[in-house]
């Protein structure tokens, strides 16, 4: 799966990270409210930077364990503003993974749920999976909230199953299937229709 062309919402565009967007990616990941729930600590610019390297290399999905990294901006122009990942976790079990990180001054406005809505349709239209999966801090109501609001369901609730930053965390997995994917859903938008080679 390659992206030759951005992914466009209503309001978002969703493309592949460049080397010149580092400033953004340094602003959203030296920011404490951005890491706190995430496994690692606020970055200093060179560790902005090195995340950004990944980022760049993150540009297709073509067999299990790839990862697509996209990069989010408002589609009327400035700064990127989130960032979103795509994991092909299983190519037998047709399984991907969804994550997303999304600037402060930018959460409130139901971005974070436009961004992920169109990042799971990517994975069910043009990956072919047969399940997509979010897996989040229990603390992280707001995650939650844009996983449900995409149609997500908790499917478990993990106690003490990981070890970050000093103190064992509780963790939660969301997940839709394809066919209920596929159901028509009231008031929601599909992103619109993207070319991928």
């Amino acid at each position: 799966m390659h992206l030759t062309e951005p992914l466009r919402t209503e309001r978002l565009i969703l493309r592949l990270f460049t080397s010149g967007d580092l400033e953004a990616v340094y602003d959203m990941q030296s920011r404490p409210e951005v890491a706190r729930y995430l496994y690692w600590s606020p970055r200093d610019r060179n560790g902005a930077a090195e995340s950004l390297r990944e980022k760049l290399k993150c540009t297709s999905i073509e067999v299990e364990g790839d990862v697509l990294n996209l990069a989010v901006a408002r589609a009327r122009g400035g700064p990127v503003i989130g960032d979103m990942m795509l994991h092909y976790v299983s190519a037998s079990h047709r399984q991907a993974e969804v994550g997303y990180i999304l600037h402060p001054d930018a959460q409130g406005e139901g971005l974070a749920t436009e961004a992920t809505r169109a990042i799971v349709d990517l994975a069910f239209r043009e990956l072919g999976v047969h399940r997509v999966f979010g897996q989040i801090d229990a603390r992280n109501t707001a995650s939650a909230r844009v996983l449900e609001r995409v149609g997500m369901r908790r499917e478990a609730h993990l106690a003490e199953n990981e070890w970050v930053k000093g103190e064992w965390t509780d963790g939660v997995i969301y997940a839709v299937l394809a066919d209920e994917w596929a159901r028509p859903a009231t008031g929601t938008t599909s992103p619109a229709p993207t070319n991928l080679g």
